[in-house]
């Protein structure tokens, strides 16, 4: 059990809902509107900056919010909770017991020692009811209906993620042949079964290789050099229908490949 993975798809996944919510509602002065005091801002901004610094030759993250403390998310849900956020996640009280835990257990002290049995299936627990209940209200808002999975976030090495609510990265890398590109993929089934995906490249759409893992890796050779060069990630369940067809979500990642010199 990847407890420690699990911890962290769930609060990045509760970041870009809540970032996502509130732009929806407040459009882009959101964060200014967030319930969180300018001084705590400041520090989120201070830290970025920190970062470009320290990432002078690779890619950093862009969203805002990923640089707020874990109580920051704790102090945003329970100011706007009467919006979107308790439709999603019901009663306050069950919400507050659930983040102080994933608080508690996500501490690097925590990590620095076994957690028992009952602690990892704690944060299983929780984790795994966050996303739940996050995935049946998109399904709800997209479909009407408790019924398809969809995809969470997909990441490449590189430092390309896609969210909700995006369908390709915004960053077009250029690689050549011999780069070796990899990939993870997170999703939830409303239903709770086990999901499948695969990959595919630009041009090879036909008889995608389903597996349950989700992680995937790509070595880009010569017949892969374009611009645009396309990468898509399907996710199905095994129920008999689907929100598209022969699956139920997708991504695309696209690079430009160019040739090398020699």
């Amino acid at each position: 059990m990847d407890v420690t993975q699990a911890l962290k798809n769930t609060e990045n996944l509760l970041r870009d809902f809540i970032a996502f919510t509130l732009r929806n509602r407040f459009k882009e002065n959101w964060i200014t509107k967030c319930g969180i005091s300018n001084n705590r801002i400041e520090i989120w901004k201070e830290r970025k900056k920190v970062e470009i610094k320290r990432q002078t030759s690779g890619v950093i993250e862009e969203r805002i919010l990923f640089y707020a403390d874990f109580y920051d998310l704790k102090t945003i849900l329970k100011k706007h909770w009467g919006t979107e956020f308790s439709k999603v996640f019901g009663d306050w009280k069950t919400m507050e017991v659930w983040l102080k835990e994933m608080e508690k257990l996500r501490d690097p002290d925590a990590h620095r020692r076994e957690l028992l049995p009952h602690q990892k299936h704690l944060i299983l627990g929780i984790s795994g009811e966050i996303r739940t209940r996050l995935i049946k209200y998109r399904s709800k808002m997209e479909t009407s209906e408790d019924f398809f999975p969809r995809i969470e976030s997909a990441r490449d090495n590189l430092g390309n993620i896609i969210t909700y609510g995006q369908k390709k990265n915004q960053n077009l890398f250029n690689l050549k042949p011999n780069d070796i590109i990899d990939f993870v993929i997170t999703a939830s089934d409303p239903l709770g079964e086990k999901l499948e995906f695969a990959m595919t490249i630009t041009g090879q759409h036909h008889n995608p290789k389903w597996q349950e893992e989700n992680t995937f890796n790509l070595k880009i050779n010569n017949s892969h050099i374009r611009m645009g060069f396309g990468v898509m990630f399907w996710l199905k369940s095994p129920r008999k229908f689907h929100a598209k067809d022969q699956y139920d979500d997708s991504v695309t990642f696209e690079y430009n490949i160019l040739p090398s010199k020699n």
